[in-house]
């Protein structure tokens, strides 16, 4: 019992140094969890080597897959901005009449959130928004909620999106499965999180018009645009790649020739590399693009993601410490005993440390290290269940920790009580419908 009782001090008084670290002392998140590992290493007991080893195996292991996954990634979603790729699936999707404006917001952010960070969907997406609330008069808020839970969605549940890849590889989740589930689940809760609960309340939602230091952002012209083939192409072929590796896997004799070739073009490290080539033809250099502007734009991007890939290796550290110390099995002991489904439990994790640090990546990282050990304690429940369950609840508690919440304000020329009550309110409505959708998949699978 007293080995139990430390086991969740170090826990739970990790927790909270990361989250002092990052909100009150304004530590980047980089250095906040590596502090953590330290902390968690010298209260277990561990060797001053093996704390480093740990630390170092940590951060190689997660960058390794992912460090070029991102990067590749990053490439796709800057040539999607560049291009004016996402607002060409916007515009078409406008000429459809039979769907509104807010089901509009809620695809596009489905589609071209696939390529693009949450907060740089936000920032490229929401002209269209703009421009939609002035050609059919409604208020910003009930297009730029459903764009931005959407966003949220997809950002958590749906790879090659780094926090959800991070899950996918940490939990030997198949990333095939995991997509199309993910898409499924992602849809259901952003039209229900969004649209429907905006409809539910529109009477109470305040006429919000474009704020006046956006009022010159402008859509472009749709012939200054790509074809939308060509756009769906690059945008969708990285997930067509990777379904097909995962179609492979279930209906291929594994020692045929094509299914090694199929194996190799779907492994996500192929497909985004592959992706960035023709993003580089379709989108660039076939509209008069040269290779000058595409390196420069290369350039440009790469020097956004050190952030990301940064947080991302510390967390791998952590997690590294967490399984080295003997926490996590610890851990899983402990949880083994509680009367809770797995599935909850990793929903339950994920939405707290999201509200706690503010960072959906985080939260997600967090989260894998806590649950993944029980994982073997639970064969009826599959990795990739588990996966969405974690992601699901990072959708939820989009508050004043993160900086999505101020960014969404910001644009939406908001109060701080009507982002709470509308747009906070949205994202857990989605992350709720997003864990019912979980249970649901796991009768199924």
């Amino acid at each position: 019992m007293d080995s139990q009782f430390w086991i969740i001090c170090v826990l739970i008084t990790s927790i909270i140094l990361i989250v002092i670290s990052i909100v009150k002392c304004k530590l980047h998140p980089f250095l906040a969890l590596l502090l953590a590992s330290f902390y968690v290493g010298g209260l277990m007991g561990m060797a001053p080597l093996k704390m480093i080893n740990a630390i170092e195996s940590g951060v190689g292991g997660t960058l390794g897959f992912l460090a070029a996954v991102i990067g590749l990634g990053t490439i796709l979603g800057k040539m999607m901005e560049i291009s004016g790729a996402a607002e060409r699936i916007g515009i078409t999707l406008q000429k459809c009449r039979w769907l509104s404006p807010e089901v509009i917001m809620v695809l596009v952010g489905l589609i071209c959130g696939i390529t693009l960070f949450v907060e740089v969907g936000v920032v490229l997406l929401i002209p269209l928004a703009f421009s939609i609330a002035k050609k059919t008069n409604t208020s910003l808020l009930t297009l730029a909620i459903p764009l931005c839970t959407a966003l949220m969605a997809v950002h958590c549940i749906v790879p090659p999106h780094p926090a959800a890849l991070y899950v996918t590889n940490a939990l030997g989740a198949d990333i095939g499965t995991v997509i199309v589930y993910g898409l499924t689940v992602g849809l259901m809760a952003s039209l229900i999180g969004g649209p429907l609960f905006l409809k539910v309340i529109k009477n109470k939602i305040p006429f919000k018009t474009v704020p006046e230091a956006f009022s010159d952002m402008k859509v472009r012209t749709e012939e200054e645009l790509p074809s939308l083939s060509s756009t769906l192409f690059t945008v969708l072929l990285p997930i067509v790649l990777m379904l097909i590796k995962t179609a492979a896997e279930l209906n291929m004799d594994k020692t045929s020739p094509l299914y090694s070739i199929l194996e190799f073009i779907g492994n996500p490290i192929t497909a985004m590399f592959i992706a960035a080539f023709v993003a580089y033809y379709i989108l660039g250099i076939r509209r008069n693009m040269g290779m000058a502007t595409l390196l420069t734009k290369t350039e440009d991007c790469f020097s956004s993601i050190a952030n990301i890939l940064l947080i991302i290796g510390a967390g791998g550290a952590f997690n590294g410490i967490l399984k080295e110390s003997g926490l996590s099995d610890g851990l899983a002991g402990i949880l083994s005993h509680l009367d809770m489904h797995p599935i909850l439990l990793a929903w339950l994790v994920a939405i707290i440390l999201h509200a706690a640090v503010g960072s959906a990546t985080v939260a997600m990282m967090g989260a894998t290290a806590i649950v993944s050990p029980m994982l073997a304690l639970y064969p009826n429940v599959s990795p990739e269940i588990i996966t969405l369950a974690i992601g699901s609840g990072a959708i939820g508690c989009t508050i004043v920790t993160d900086s999505l919440f101020w960014l969404v304000k910001q644009y939406c020329g908001a109060t701080l009580s009507e982002i709470f009550k509308y747009y906070t309110s949205a994202t857990f409505i989605a992350s709720l419908i997003a864990l019912a959708g979980t249970f649901l998949l796991s009768y199924i699978i």
